[in-house]
């Protein structure tokens, strides 16, 4: 593959040759970051202060968050390097070949429902900015002309693939931070440190408050998880894995400047313009304008708009990837014009025909409640692996045939699936999103949304229990055996066509 950022990319998901794979770790802290040094994120990091918190109970939450969620998805940045393909693909390996589809429309579902937001979030502001600049009309053209202003500059972008995404992040990574801190200077006047928020001491919302808002900044890495191995694919399997993880890792420590970003000036817009922080009708970004100097009204269109790019490019590649990936005939570039083209009109029937704003955010909750027990057995299982894989076995799937080491019972790995189907579902009971979703377990827990951490610890357990009471096949665990668990001396079946018939092994 040339370096060429103006050639299009034409690998889909097979693994990527030896010698095409010349990015660096540096280069997945950029895309990763870039995804997420938005102004998506800066209206996720204004929760603490909707829920009621103080500034710096916000700051606690938001850091405890953000940490968390960036443990959770560094390991899954491993296994683009070793297989040279995307993480649903490699999650064959322990859901199945076919179980692997899981991976895939989790991620196409996530990439097209955050492609939006981030479309809705930086288009109203870019009109909005340039309605108090230059007096543009704040009307339905204004703001159809700024979706399809970022759609279509994001489609291109993402056809030709991953070097001009690569290129386009690289940017982004130091305009958008720049901006960010131009912001400080924008605001430092205003700004007050001590804000109290409005939940009075001891009040009993405190702790659902700060547990809600620290599970949404929690949520923006963990979105990352079923896609981070679109990118980290190009790193070259002989890098230490420790610089790998540290780059995931730390781009999404990084992203504390957007979420500081958010979280500052939702004070100050609690303070000076309290009706945009109305929970019932929230308008982060039309407080913005209202609190902001008129200097800064170019700059919040340029955050606007490098943060459309960097945000949108990011989802729609992935979602172009994975869907060439679950249907082979389409090619990554046809799969990615037929996904953005959808998600383009998706997008302006969700804004002009129907009120779907907050049913997305809740779309897109409901879909991370799903992602992250996905992304537990995608680590448990690299980790009871010891990092081995075969990656001509991962393929399986992709050239039509059946068979290998990951056939388990007819493509399917249940041990893998059940675990999976079994912490998803509670973790959907125990939602709690009041006015949008609350699963029929939401008010155990007092008020509190427990329903990530409990899906992730039952997916962890579950699925060790299983592999140890029903053994996977020895050869899955490559020549030094397995971890933690057991292995079972269960025959493997040939990689073969299709159209052969074959007898499937016991379980």
């Amino acid at each position: 593959m040339s370096d060429s950022i103006t050639e299009i990319e034409t690998y889909g998901v097979e693994r990527i040759p030896d010698a095409d794979r010349t990015a660096r770790p540096l280069d997945l802290f950029r895309v990763a970051f870039g995804g997420a040094n938005t102004f998506a994120t800066c209206v996720l990091g204004a929760f603490p202060i909707l829920f009621g918190l103080s500034f710096w109970q916000g700051l606690a939450a938001t850091v405890l968050g953000l940490v968390t969620g960036a443990l959770i998805l560094a390991p899954l940045a491993l296994f683009g390097p070793l297989n040279g393909t995307n993480n649903a693909v490699s999650s064959s390996a322990h859901l199945g070949v076919h179980g692997r589809v899981v991976g895939s429309f989790l991620s196409l579902l996530t990439a097209v429902a955050f492609f939006s937001i981030s479309v809705w979030s930086s288009g109203d502001a870019l009109v909005g900015g340039a309605h108090r600049l230059v007096g543009l009309p704040d009307s339905d053209l204004s703001y159809a002309v700024a979706y399809a202003l970022f759609a279509v500059l994001v489609l291109v972008v993402c056809v030709y693939g991953f070097r001009f995404m690569l290129f386009v992040n690289k940017i982004a990574v130091a305009a958008a931070s720049l901006l960010f801190v131009l912001g400080a200077f924008a605001f430092a006047g205003d700004f007050d440190p001590s804000y109290a928020g409005t939940l009075a001491p001891g009040d009993p919302l405190f702790w659902p408050s700060f547990i809600g808002a620290a599970l949404i900044v929690l949520s923006n890495p963990v979105s990352f998880g079923a896609f981070l191995g679109d990118w980290s694919r190009y790193i070259p399997a002989s890098t230490p894995r420790s610089r790998v993880v540290a780059a995931a890792f730390l781009s999404q420590i990084a992203t504390i400047l957007p979420f500081f970003f958010g979280l500052a000036t939702a004070s100050i817009i609690a303070g000076k313009a309290a009706q945009y922080m109305d929970p019932a009708a929230p308008n982060y970004v039309g407080g913005l304008l209202a609190v902001s100097p008129a200097w800064y009204f170019v700059p919040v269109c340029l955050l606007a708009l490098i943060g459309g790019m960097s945000t949108g490019t990011t989802s729609l590649y992935g979602t172009g990837l994975d869907f060439s990936s679950v249907f082979p005939r389409f090619s990554r570039v046809q799969a990615t014009v037929f996904i953005g083209t959808l998600s383009i009109l998706f997008i302006f029937a969700g804004r002009f025909a129907a009120n779907l704003t907050q049913s997305i955010s809740t779309f897109a909750t409901l879909i991370i409640t799903c992602t992250a027990p996905w992304m537990v057995i995608m680590v448990l299982g690299y980790v009871t692996r010891r990092g081995w894989y075969d990656p001509d076995a991962l393929q399986v799937f992709n050239r039509r045939q059946r068979g290998g080491r990951y056939w388990f019972t007819h493509g399917w790995n249940w041990r893998g699936m059940t675990a999976w189907l079994a912490s998803a579902g509670v973790a959907l009971m125990f939602v709690n999103l009041p006015g949008q979703f609350v699963g029929p377990l939401g008010g155990l827990a007092g008020g509190v949304d427990v329903s990530l951490p409990l899906g992730l610890a039952v997916a962890a357990v579950l699925y060790l229990v299983l592999l140890n009471a029903f053994p996977e096949p020895r050869e899955v665990y490559g020549p030094r055996g397995p971890r933690l668990v057991r292995a079972a001396d269960t025959p493997v079946l040939p990689i073969v066509d299709a159209a052969r018939p074959v007898a499937e092994p016991a379980a």
